[in-house]
């Protein structure tokens, strides 16, 4: 069935009266609303007809939205109702007025002590949910929405592993994220672990920074290969002015070895509640030595031989990006 969400504005989905329409990804569409009984705003994600008519997909979709809905903190969007109407999927959360993608596009760069108010907010979220065992691997500026007091909250747990775990099931054996944040691991198909959201906290940081992505390129090969090869330039680069421990901050988040990031959330946020404490610690924060995602007992012939040895993994991964580009152009 071929729908036209515009005209869905207006129209009751379960107990909510959808309001506009604030935007749409490859899977869903996402109104402002009010419910129909006591007024009160929300976020109302509704699944495209072409996913609500697929059982599987909206099995997953819903199983994977009630894990999101128990992960109750300040820091992540609560999800209030999963449920189905008239055919439609969908579920319904916070209502947030500005996202962190919104507010860089119409500001600019943050200022640094707004931009490490929110990298607390949202490795606070990431040390909770972690914790909870849920990887939520497609962070990034879109899915950071900032509240009337400017907290960060983070979004959209669960979505990118419904997705991965539908094209899996369904014979596509892919990697889902966002190509601009995915951690060389994700780009490789690797299995991920908490690390992966911290590579991908660390391109959103440097994006609120800065204004730019590390990494751009209209190919998605190169794209993919830049995350697994390419350092990045220091924020510095591209703002002098920017305070030197905390760009070592996010080039650590950044290195492309797992094992060279923080080894957790928590330990990411030792440091940068230190440096908003304004405290100096008694050693620097280490900048990752430059290696690749190669396994330790690779021969060393270089970044190049490295990219040509995993390029199959790649050519997936852009096989996933333009799958992606496909379905949102739906």
């Amino acid at each position: 069935m071929s729908l036209d969400p515009r005209e869905l504005v207006g129209r009751q989905v379960g107990p909510y009266v959808l309001d506009r329409l604030l935007g749409q990804g490859g899977f869903a569409w996402v109104f402002a609303a009010h419910a129909a009984t006591d007024g009160r705003l929300a976020a109302v994600k509704v699944l495209k007809p072409r996913y609500a008519g697929d059982t599987q997909f909206e099995s997953r979709f819903r199983n994977e939205a009630t894990v999101a809905a128990d992960l109750k903190h300040p820091n992540i969007v609560r999800i209030h109702e999963i449920g189905t109407d008239q055919g439609m999927t969908f579920f319904a959360m916070d209502l947030y007025g500005d996202s962190l993608a919104a507010l860089v596009g119409r500001d600019g760069p943050l200022p640094e002590e707004r931009l490490l108010a929110v990298a607390i907010d949202i490795a606070t979220a990431l040390e909770f949910a972690h914790g909870a065992g849920v990887i939520h691997r497609d962070l990034k500026v879109d899915n950071i929405l900032i509240d009337g007091d400017g907290v960060g909250v983070l979004s959209d747990f669960g979505i990118a592993r419904t997705v991965s775990g539908y094209v899996t099931a369904t014979g596509m054996n892919m990697t889902i994220g966002t190509p601009a944040y995915v951690s060389p691991e994700q780009a490789q198909g690797r299995p991920l672990d908490g690390r992966s959201d911290l590579y991908a906290l660390g391109v959103t940081l440097y994006k609120a920074a800065t204004g730019e992505l590390p990494f751009r390129s209209s190919d998605w090969f190169e794209l993919a290969r830049m995350h697994v090869e390419e350092p990045p330039p220091p924020p510095t680069s591209r703002r002098p002015s920017f305070s030197p421990r905390l760009e070592r901050v996010i080039l650590r988040c950044l290195a492309k070895h797992p094992d060279d990031r923080y080894a957790s959330a928590t330990q990411l946020l030792a440091d940068l509640r230190d440096i908003a404490a304004g405290r100096k610690r008694t050693s620097e924060i280490p900048v990752p030595r430059p290696r690749t995602t190669a396994r330790s007992g690779d021969p060393g012939r270089g970044a190049r031989r490295v990219w040509l040895r995993r390029v199959g993994a790649v050519t997936l991964f852009l096989a996933v990006a333009l799958l992606v580009v496909w379905l949102t152009k739906r």
